[in-house]
């Protein structure tokens, strides 16, 4: 897999799927269920090692019950603190 151009990106997304899964009190199990995705692809796009394309992107929204504007802004408002913060520090 050849690593993201953007991780930080990349980590934003992982974060917010594992807090709005957990605030939903569902497992990766669960969630997978609800996305029809498995198990396993989910614990790798929460440790931000696989990218997730836009259809399941689509697939993840639905399942932690976002519309996809909603879990887009959420993603984007988490990426430029993490970045305001990581600039911060330098």
């Amino acid at each position: 897999m050849r690593p993201s151009k953007n991780q930080a990106l990349i980590n934003a997304l992982a974060t917010e799927i594992k807090l709005r899964r957990r605030a939903l009190g569902f497992s990766q199990e669960d969630l997978a269920g609800h996305c029809q995705l498995d198990r396993p692809y989910i614990s790798l796009i929460e440790v931000g090692r696989k990218q997730p394309t836009l259809s399941v992107l689509l697939r993840l929204a639905d399942g932690l019950q976002y519309s996809m504007s909603e879990f887009m802004g959420l993603v984007q408002e988490r990426y430029l603190l993490e970045r305001e913060v990581a600039t911060a520090g330098q």
